[in-house]
């Protein structure tokens, strides 16, 4: 371990600690933070979960752990809780948050963790959830939306959920998974913006075709939801900042008393800071009259006590200014409870119902123009649906290019996971007429798969067995984050329904996955559990009448002794001699995979170095 001091600022911003224990998790993350510090200027290091805290969730009291990079299992009976860690980290992504994950008797839980972003910076963050079901987010104990926290965390960390590889069954999926892997995000956003103006324009004209009774109660219809939005008339991001203003309002005797107590402490007590400090100046512009070393102290005492002056400024300001009224308070819930009326009816963001508002005021207004616009609005409809066309063929074109590569090497990950003879290839299928053009595009597209030599591709839904897909989704995991190597990336149970060899292979991926990420794998087969850095084992007990589940690194005989007992459900000696010949075999072997991809990297910068060297005798002799 790095021996690192600890900073007043850098301890202000860890978890508190509950115990000894926790503590020296503490001081361990920090000092590897310390590291990866002075490393950053050098190298671009991975994302990582340093350290990780759960309070109060479902069956977890308590729960502290240190995470070291590669490729880490846990472990442990059904229902001791594993998988209720990855539900507490999915919080961490922005996951839905409810009532019935917090703990009985308890008032809230709470998951935290501290992140070490690829550029070096360390990120704490952290979600509540009340015993009523309300939840808030915190990145580095700044309050932000669910929807900030699941943007920003979901850059550095990539959950894969238990049962995600039956999405794989769903054909709609699989062109979204085409478009990512490809990188067509952007065409595919532009035809979504194209669809969009297409879909306006054809309402608008279909609003004027309508004969005087439809028109009439369409209007009344428009008018009425146009109505209820109006009446309200909400303002952009106004539902974060009511939030926020609650919160102030709901505390504001606390806050009038922090800041008063603050203002009289720093400028109009009876020993404040500022009449301290006026002595201080005074000895210090002393000190400079005899000695010059104080002469730039005594030079920053105008600009500090500018400073000073400010802060008492505001804190007398901002007192005054606080409405602690429950009037003002039962404003801020009453336009609140207004806002969720429209989300529900309208939303489910603030922002849609805003846009529906614009949209029912075009709508609106399309009824209402003359007649003679009719031909304008055709116009504008065909010139819609032209330039949709243009971009979706665009598009569908780049996909079809782009598929038959994504399926080249989604077999050559297929057969690092034990399906050599694994053949897929997309099928296409275009759109028949205006009636089937989607945002998406104008494709249709399946993914087809054949696991056995001499079997024609077929649909996955229909051919692919639980442990085929659970390796396909692997081989989609590996191919859908191009960037992995920047994020930690999470695999629960990912390993379902497969064992013997092909458990084996599914491993020896992990492991070298986590070879440029770091890799947490919950898992029921020692097979892969070999492959691991780290092991942590999960496990629960029943104290005082309440199950209580824990989390300890294994290492030595207690991780023998938990291999043996995956493999066959006992610890018997031929079952722990068993289980010692699998880790130290799996050890072997990783050793001389690192020894290999050493060799690999050393002899090519040799050969780069050599044809450097002939390049430059090739110039030289040219030169004379």
């Amino acid at each position: 371990m790095i021996d690192a001091p600890l900073g007043r600022r850098e301890a202000a911003r860890l978890p508190r600690a509950e115990n000894r224990g926790q503590l020296h998790d503490i001081v361990a993350v920090l000092a590897i933070r310390r590291a990866r510090q002075s490393l950053r200027s050098t190298c671009v290091l991975p994302s990582m979960i340093r350290f990780l805290s759960i309070r109060h969730l479902a069956v977890i009291e308590a729960l502290d752990l240190s995470l070291a990079d590669g490729l880490t299992v846990l472990t442990g009976e059904t229902g001791a809780g594993k998988s209720v860690l990855v539900e507490g980290i999915g919080l961490l992504l922005g996951g839905r948050a409810s009532a019935d994950m917090v703990r009985t008797g308890a008032t809230a839980a709470s998951v935290q963790a501290i992140v070490t972003t690829p550029e070096g910076a360390d990120v704490i963050v952290r979600r509540e959830i009340s015993a009523e079901g309300r939840s808030r987010a915190f990145i580095d104990d700044v309050l932000v939306t669910a929807g900030t926290l699941r943007e920003r965390v979901s850059a550095w960390v990539d959950l894969h959920g238990q049962h995600e590889h039956q999405t794989l069954q769903l054909p709609d999926t699989h062109l979204d998974l085409l478009d990512r892997v490809a990188g067509l995000g952007d065409r595919r956003a532009e035809v979504a913006r194209a669809h969009s103006v297409w879909v306006a324009a054809r309402e608008a004209l279909a609003a004027t075709q309508m004969d005087a009774r439809e028109r009439a109660a369409r209007i009344d219809l428009l008018s009425f939801q146009l109505g209820e939005i109006d009446k309200v008339q909400p303002l952009e991001d106004e539902d974060e900042q009511l939030v926020a203003s609650r919160q102030v309002l709901a505390n504001a005797d606390r806050l009038q008393r922090l800041g008063q107590e603050a203002y009289d402490a720093l400028y109009e007590g009876e020993h404040s800071a500022l009449q301290s400090l006026a002595i201080v100046w005074k000895r210090v512009d002393e000190l400079a009259q005899l000695d010059p070393a104080a002469h730039g102290y005594a030079a920053q005492r105008d600009g500090l006590k500018a400073q000073l002056d400010d802060l008492a400024f505001f804190l007398r300001q901002y007192v005054s200014g606080i409405d602690a009224s429950p009037e003002r308070l039962q404003e801020v819930e009453d336009r609140l409870a207004a806002l969720e009326r429209l989300k529900r009816k309208y939303g489910p963001t603030l922002a849609e119902v805003r846009a529906r508002q614009q949209a029912l005021t075009e709508q609106l207004a399309a009824l209402q123009q003359p007649e003679g616009q009719l031909s304008a609005l055709q116009s504008a409809c065909e010139a819609a649906a032209a330039a949709y066309l243009e971009r979706a063929t665009a598009l569908s074109v780049a996909r079809r290019a782009a598929a038959a590569p994504f399926a080249a090497r989604l077999r050559r990950e297929l057969a690092d996971l034990a399906m050599p003879h694994a053949d897929v290839s997309f099928r296409f299928q275009a759109a028949a007429g205006e009636g089937e053009w989607l945002a998406s595009g104008i494709d249709r597209a399946e993914l087809l798969l054949s696991a056995n030599p001499g079997e024609s591709p077929r649909p996955l839904a229909r051919v692919a067995s639980g442990g085929e897909l659970s390796r396909v989704m692997l081989a989609v995991k590996v191919l859908d984050a191009p960037e992995a190597q920047d994020r930690t990336l999470i695999f629960d149970e990912v390993d379902a329904g497969i064992g013997g060899r092909v458990a084996d292979s599914v491993g020896a991926r992990l492991r070298a996955l986590s070879g440029r990420a770091q890799v947490l794998c919950v898992t029921h087969l020692a097979q892969v559990a070999a492959h691991a850095d780290a092991h942590i084992h999960i496990a629960k007990r029943v104290s005082g009448g309440r199950t209580q589940t824990s989390a300890s690194h294994l290492d030595g005989d207690a991780r023998v002794e938990e291999i043996a007992r995956m493999m066959a459900g006992d610890t018997s000696a031929p079952m722990l001699e068993g289980a010692r010949t699998l880790l130290q075999s799996k050890a072997a072997e990783a050793k001389a995979a690192t020894g290999r991809k050493a060799k690999g990297e050393s002899e090519a910068g040799a050969k780069g170095e050599s044809e450097s060297a002939a390049a430059g005798r090739k110039g030289r002799a040219r030169g004379a």
